[in-house]
């Protein structure tokens, strides 16, 4: 008996070094990845990211109102943050979106936009998957993730009234030439694959497609437990970008400061 407990100590002491050396493991991939730092990007009010959300004695104005589908939608936006877009999309005549999905923020934007705005929206085809670029420090649940959102061929903006508004690209957003596009939107939003790399790389697009004064909008700033690449990359993005939070959401936005021109 007391031999079998022996074994039983020791297996137990082996079992416990093991699994130090696994969390020890974890905590160091975790920190060289900046998951332990603190929320970097402050919140702000929704009214000094555009003044348009400025309430009055009755809370958000007319100015704000919007066309939307409200509840959960795969990968999606809440319904305050899809009012948001949908706000924002009322004074933009061009939009750009990374990451398609189920084509309800298209569908959102060209509902609510003006008549001549035009929307260009981009995402894998389910048969594309292959190309889907994971690079070295990229998380493998973000990567898997963007597979997932990547399943649609068709969209909630087919067959509506105002599809013709929407322009959709098929591709890697790795491999997107930003050259044609240099300077050419007001409202750009990022929530396609969430892997640091590819949230650099689309990040970097974006802001050479962004006009000035226009708006740049990221998705699903959760922290560093979801969405880590997103967390990872935004983080320090904000070191170079005077990057804002949206408070009671998971947006990120950048203004790209306007030119004015010499009296």
């Amino acid at each position: 008996m007391t031999e079998v407990l022996a074994w039983v100590a020791v297996a137990l002491a082996i079992a416990w070094f093991v699994t130090l050396r696994k969390l020890n493991r974890e905590y160091t991939r975790f920190r060289a990845r900046g998951l332990f730092r603190r929320w970097k990007i402050r919140p702000v009010k929704l009214e000094d990211v555009d003044p348009a959300f400025l309430p009055d004695e009755f809370g958000p104005t007319r100015d704000v109102e919007v066309s939307l589908i409200g509840g959960a939608a795969p990968g999606g936006t809440s319904t305050h943050e899809a009012w948001i877009l949908g706000a924002l999309s009322k004074r933009s005549r061009r939009m750009f979106e990374f990451g398609t999905c189920t084509g309800r923020t298209s569908y959102l934007w060209a509902r609510n936009s003006p008549a001549e705005a035009r929307i260009t929206t981009l995402t894998l085809a389910p048969q594309q998957h292959d190309r889907c670029r994971v690079e070295r420090g990229d998380d493998p649940a973000d990567a898997a993730w963007a597979l997932v959102e990547s399943c649609f061929a068709d969209f909630l903006y087919r067959g509506t009234d105002v599809e013709t508004k929407i322009e959709q690209l098929f591709g890697d957003s790795k491999d997107l030439d930003p050259t044609p596009y240099a300077e050419a939107f007001d409202l750009i939003f990022i929530d396609g694959a969430h892997t640091y790399s590819y949230v650099l790389s689309d990040s970097r697009k974006a802001l050479e497609m962004l006009k000035p004064g226009g708006l740049l909008v990221w998705h699903d700033y959760r922290g560093p437990l979801f969405a880590r690449g997103v967390f990872r990359a935004l983080n320090e993005l904000a070191d170079t970008l005077p990057l804002r939070r949206i408070e009671g959401t998971t947006l990120v936005v950048y203004r790209k400061e306007p030119v004015f021109e010499a009296a």
